[in-house]
């Protein structure tokens, strides 16, 4: 049966399309595609933006007199032609970062916390303050805290016998990797959080509090680094 199906199915392909005019308008009785007059190559896919303008500047590919690099978002970049005689853009390369991961907006527990906030995030004044502060604090007191929806009050260790009490700071100004590593890491605020987990322990949480401002930071600091790389290549317009 499914033979006999795709046998009719054959059949009904090589047949020639007809236009119908109905009402005044032109249909077809058949699905057809039209068939481009330019032929496009696949994109070159690489994750730095120096790999990008060594490719650029190699002059490997045979490209048009202009071209349009295009920011797409703080971690990802894209080369495209002028529109061609078909009205489309053949994409001559992607170029993605390679983010490390973090759950923002997520508790985590304690020790990951303070290890991904070493390893993902750049060094600054309220970052070492959140270290020294989340990697302080006293599982065993934390349901004790203070909590008024603004400010947290939590017991920390202020020494080898003696504890105290201290203000959670918010909100913080942190510099985590979100972008490319050529350019710079925008700084932006964050709010921190703390509570006690299901099995006793803590859990920590940084919530980004920006209103997504740093993107826009991140992508005029790519579109900067790239025309001036590319400023000896005029044949390249950087947009974002």
């Amino acid at each position: 049966m499914d033979m006999t199906k795709d046998a009719l199915q054959y059949v009904v392909g090589l047949k020639k399309a007809e236009v119908i005019n109905i009402c005044g308008e032109n249909y077809t009785d058949r699905e057809v595609h039209r068939v481009n007059r330019k032929l496009r190559a696949d994109p070159v896919k690489m994750s730095t933006l120096t790999g990008l303008v060594d490719y650029l500047k190699a002059g490997i590919d045979t490209t048009a007199d202009k071209m349009l690099v295009q920011v797409v978002s703080p971690a990802s970049v894209r080369v495209i032609s002028m529109l061609d005689e078909d009205r489309r853009r053949e994409e001559l390369a992607q170029v993605t970062a390679l983010v490390p991961d973090f759950d923002y907006g997520r508790y985590i527990e304690q020790e990951k916390f303070l290890i991904s906030l070493q390893a993902k995030f750049l060094p600054n004044d309220d970052r070492e303050l959140l270290l020294k502060f989340a990697g302080t604090v006293k599982s065993e007191s934390i349901a004790q805290y203070g909590d008024d929806g603004v400010a947290q009050k939590a017991t920390i260790k202020t020494g080898i016998s003696t504890v105290g009490d201290a203000i959670v700071p918010n909100p913080v100004n942190l510099r985590p990797f979100r972008t490319f590593t050529e350019v710079a890491q925008p700084e932006s605020r964050f709010v921190f959080r703390m509570r006690q987990s299901d099995r006793g322990g803590v859990e920590c949480a940084v919530f980004e509090a920006d209103g997504g401002a740093w993107q826009n930071k991140a992508m005029a600091n790519i579109k900067d680094w790239l025309c001036d790389c590319l400023a000896d290549l005029p044949k390249y317009t950087v947009i974002s």
